[in-house]
């Protein structure tokens, strides 16, 4: 049955009833070309025995080589491609249905399974050109075309733009055969068993539908310093001649339940689900799980619910949407507690090897659904009103072949299989992480003349409930990380300054990013210079684009609520004392008033006017901006008149034409 087990037992589905009309003529077609040899192909076949029966029909296909033959060359093509699309070999399985096309094979189906194995090698314009032709020979099964399309359309869309999980081939654990079907035992994750084919199973024999030895139970464990060991054979009775695998435990990780394919000489091989029971290390010999009375159906890939009540599992049993169904029964009380997952699950499809990682969320591999080829993985989050929303993985966890039987250990990480990049369609285990998102904020804490300020303490809270703290650095930098998609407030101080506020709120993009916010401090001991506040000539009227800067100076008092302030305004050189006295005055006031329109209070305030009586003196800044002065210059009517250009004079009166602010107490109202 489905992954080595998935091709045991399924005859009754795997088969288009076109099948049974066709061998009757096929046989007397062929007859005196080697019917012998496509009786025995033709048994195989019906006993689920494909790699076996694969090379039977090629045998019989090159034998027939006539331009008359060439319809019976068709048919066996088709029958070579059943073959193979069962093996998982989908290279070898769009070329033998091409043959088969080629040759006029009469039934439409060869189209629609050219497309598929087209789709699931990753060739997927090749592959909407056939379902297309599909389509236009059988337009009643629109669904199943338009459902390839849109898987072929969504894989060329989803490798341009893959998500963050990086997924990795699990070296140790795979072998030179098929590994597959990966589950931690316990929620420690630190045992991982698997199915393998590998050649120290159990068994000499080679199984006739694979061409590999049988499949047995593996395990993987970590050692004391949390390093993966060698996976070895599980102790115990567990492991037979015959194929098991495919496994899931109680929450206690005492019970196991797993798939057994068991084969009798000249009959079906069936599939159905055992347990063992788990003492120390050991594990007991397999016991059979009975579901239901149907002995003509098969069941298989179980997976035990996180709260150990349900069993959730693979089957064909009547009642289904198609191919395969996840279904589910209470381990608790079964009787009358079967149930089919339903239609948001299931589709005419195959659903398999489903994996519940919470009550309420559902990983599953499906055929049925858009996908990139072959089977993908999905996960299904349980809706309130009882629905399921069901979400391909996208790429890189699934890929364009067979992707299947999920398992999460600690976080976002865990194991998958998958035949990617294995011509010969084996299995191979994967490991896979949803790396943490690097999100960071980080800038500088300067003061008003671009200095860094060292060892500022910088506070920054989200609306998600998260508060952090930390020191800046002695260049004045800081660094933290973030959430997405969070609102932040950040506030910084240091001693001798102002605090200073910045909000933002991160992006939701899943994807790493990096903002940037620097805080100005206003320092407590000396003044500090508000730019780009203006005045009409020769007025005290504030322009309409102080604005900005006047409200910044609303901010910080706001930040700062313990501090009254003097607002001092400057002039220049010219002018009387009394005129720049005057103006310097009305000026500061004009601020003050703005300020306490504001919702500042007026006894945080005092407006001063100093006209021309303090100078600027250079500071570093001014002198980065301005070379042609010296930091510590002062700017009297003096030095401004022994400057050779009457630009740099220039520049020097408007350096002296400031408004400044000075902090006065910062106990306002503590008392």
């Amino acid at each position: 049955m489905w992954r080595r087990l998935r091709y045991l037992g399924m005859k009754q589905l795997s088969l288009k009833s076109i099948y049974y009309i066709i061998l009757p003529l096929l046989c007397l077609a062929v007859s005196g070309c080697g019917a012998a040899k496509l009786s025995v192909a033709d048994e195989q076949m019906q006993r689920g025995e494909y790699y076996d029966a694969s090379r039977t029909y090629r045998k019989v296909y090159n034998k027939l080589t006539k331009r008359e033959e060439r319809p019976q060359r068709g048919e066996i093509a088709y029958k070579m491609g059943e073959c193979y699309r069962k093996l998982n070999m989908n290279a070898r399985a769009s070329a033998a249905y091409q043959n088969a096309v080629r040759y006029g094979y009469p039934d439409s189906t060869a189209m629609l399974y050219m497309a598929q194995a087209l789709q699931a090698e990753g060739k997927y314009q090749a592959a909407i050109k056939a379902y297309e032709d599909y389509l236009a020979t059988s337009p009643k099964d629109a669904e199943t075309a338009n459902t390839g399309i849109a898987g072929c359309r969504m894989g060329i869309d989803i490798k341009k733009n893959p998500t963050r999980y990086v997924v990795k081939n699990a070296k140790l654990f795979n072998s030179r055969r098929a590994d597959f079907a990966p589950m931690f035992l316990d929620k420690s994750a630190d045992a991982l068993y698997f199915t393998t084919t590998n050649e120290k199973v159990t068994g000499s024999h080679k199984s006739e539908i694979t061409g590999m030895k049988k499949s047995d139970i593996w395990v993987a464990r970590k050692n004391e310093r949390g390093e993966w060991q060698r996976p070895e054979a599980v102790e115990g009775e567990l492991n037979s001649e015959h194929d098991e695998g495919i496994v899931s435990f109680t929450p206690d990780g005492q019970t196991m339940y797993l798939t057994r394919a068991r084969r009798e000489p000249n009959s079906n091989t069936s599939v159905e689900i055992y347990t063992s029971q788990r003492s120390d290390a050991r594990w007991s010999a397999p016991v059979k799980f009975e579901i239901t009375a149907d002995t003509l159906s098969a069941y298989g890939h179980p997976a035990v619910s996180p709260d150990g009540n349900w069993l959730y599992f693979t089957s064909d049993m009547p009642g289904g949407y198609g191919g395969k169904d996840i279904w589910r029964i209470n381990l608790k009380e079964r009787a009358g507690s079967l149930e089919n997952l339903g239609e948001f699950i299931n589709t005419p499809g195959d659903e398999v090897f489903p994996y519940m990682r919470a009550d309420s969320i559902l990983y599953f591999s499906s055929d049925g659904h858009a996908g990139l080829g072959g089977l993908d993985i999905f996960k299904a989050t349980l809706r309130p009103s009882g629905g399921w929303s069901v979400e391909n993985m996208g790429s890189p966890v699934n890929s364009s072949a067979d992707d299947f039987g999920i398992t999460f250990g600690i976080g976002e990480s865990g194991y998958f299989s998958s035949n990617r990049g294995d011509g010969r369609g084996y299995d191979h285990l994967y490991s896979f992480v949803l790396p943490d998102l690097k999100i960071t904020i980080s800038g500088m804490v300067l003061d008003r003349d671009e200095e860094p300020v060292p060892n500022a303490v910088i506070r920054i809270i989200g609306d998600d409930g998260s508060n952090q703290k930390a020191s800046g650095k002695v260049d004045g930098s800081f660094s933290f990380p973030l959430q997405r998609g969070v609102r932040y407030v950040m506030l910084a101080g240091a001693k001798g300054y102002l605090n200073a506020r910045q909000e933002f709120t991160s992006d939701t993009a899943e994807e790493d990013a990096e903002y940037n916010v620097d805080f100005i401090l206003a320092s407590i001991t000396k003044p500090n210079v508000v730019d780009n506040i203006f005045y009409d000539f020769d007025k005290a009227t504030l322009r309409p684009e102080s604005c900005v800067a006047l409200d910044s100076i609303v901010q910080v008092l706001h930040d700062n609520p313990n501090v009254t302030i003097e607002m001092a305004s400057h002039t220049d050189r010219w002018g009387s004392e009394e005129y720049n006295m005057d103006l310097s005055e009305r000026r500061a006031k004009s601020v003050i008033d703005y300020l306490i329109a504001a919702g500042i209070k007026p006894d945080r305030l005092q407006p001063q006017g100093y006209g021309k009586s303090r100078p600027k003196v250079i500071t570093k800044k001014l002198a980065r901006e301005f070379p042609q002065y010296k930091e510590g210059d002062v700017l009297t009517e003096e030095y401004i008149l022994a400057l050779p250009e009457e630009v740099d004079q220039e520049i020097a009166d408007q350096i002296n034409r400031r408004t400044e602010f000075q902090v006065l107490s910062i106990d306002y109202k503590m008392y």
